[in-house]
């Protein structure tokens, strides 16, 4: 009787509908849940208010204090006249784009040379890591003055004999972003290289032993089978410089202040000028939205191909 009375039970539960169960399932890991809480409530009130704050006085004539005087698109218009923001668009595409690549081939590189097991590995570890610990105003100062021409790379050459040497990138309104590129390479490829690292160390002994008996070389095993292994490294790689590329400005104010002229000029320069600088804030809105709506055009299609298409493989 005691095994019918429990058979008899269980039919019962499973015949429940879906809504009886869901809010059993409500309750489930609630400690975790309420610990939460108060992070998800200051990333709905601060950051996603703040979002919508922005976007909706970026219609605004806002001069030094923020106003509801609605003016329509009138700043999208004038910002997108403005020459400083186009040569800013333009800068971000051209670092943005050297930088995702190169940040991730140099860090995969040294990572996977620091993965053959080397001597001293601990050391070159902690040296390629050094730089990130620094912030970007003291890492842009350091290379201002290395590419600095009377006393940097380019004085230092000419004191060796080679009088015709220039290398002058930061005074130079066709290269000064490559100079900027080269300080922001040296900072953020030590965690790419850490990150990869990893990510290499988490690969399977057996899959190079296995590589190995077919005959397969090195470089072809990484390109064939270990990369292809890595992709949500390199998904989390590329998302850390992406951010970071969007934030650029530390850099540009300590090395060139937006200079020569207006030719390292970027986007979160702009928007800081124009609100604190200029003492208009419906522009500065306005700028922070166009920014907002590039890493929307990015992210939602990423996000899309990421988990929508998983859900439609399980």
């Amino acid at each position: 009787m005691a095994i019918a009375d429990t058979t008899a039970t269980d039919d019962r539960v499973a015949d429940r509908p879906a809504s009886a169960k869901k809010p059993m399932r409500l309750f489930r890991n609630l400690m975790p849940k309420l610990a939460l809480t108060p992070m998800a409530l200051t990333a709905v009130v601060v950051f996603l208010g703040g979002t919508i704050w922005t976007v909706v006085y970026s219609f605004t004539s806002s001069g030094l204090l923020p106003r509801l005087d609605w003016v329509g698109l009138e700043q999208y218009d004038r910002l997108w006249s403005t020459t400083k923001w186009i040569v800013s668009i333009q800068n971000l595409a051209l670092y943005g784009f050297l930088s995702l690549i190169f940040t991730l081939v140099i860090g995969f590189t040294l990572a996977a040379m620091l993965d053959r097991k080397i001597r001293g590995e601990a050391v070159f570890r902690t040296i390629f890591l050094y730089p990130f610990a620094l912030s970007f105003i003291v890492t842009g100062l350091v290379w201002q003055w290395i590419l600095n021409p009377d006393y940097g790379v380019q004085g230092v050459v000419r004191s060796l004999g080679w009088e015709s040497f220039t290398f002058n990138p930061l005074n130079n309104p066709d290269i000064v972003m490559y100079g900027l590129l080269i300080a922001g390479l040296w900072q953020g490829t030590g965690l790419i290289m850490c990150i990869m690292l990893a990510g290499l160390r988490g690969i399977d002994e057996d899959i190079w032993k296995a590589t190995r008996v077919d005959g397969i070389g090195t470089v072809k095993t990484y390109v064939q089978v270990i990369i292809p292994m890595m992709r949500p490294v390199f998904v989390t790689s590329v998302v850390l410089i992406a951010s970071g590329i969007i934030k650029l400005y530390d850099l540009v104010v300590a090395q060139t202040s937006g200079g020569p002229g207006i030719s390292s000029e970027v986007p979160a320069k702009y928007v800081m000028t124009a609100m604190f600088g200029g003492q208009n804030l419906g522009q500065g809105f306005a700028a922070s939205s166009m920014m907002l709506l590039g890493v929307v055009i990015i992210l939602v299609p990423w996000a899309f191909l990421e988990f929508g298409g998983r859900k439609k493989r399980v």
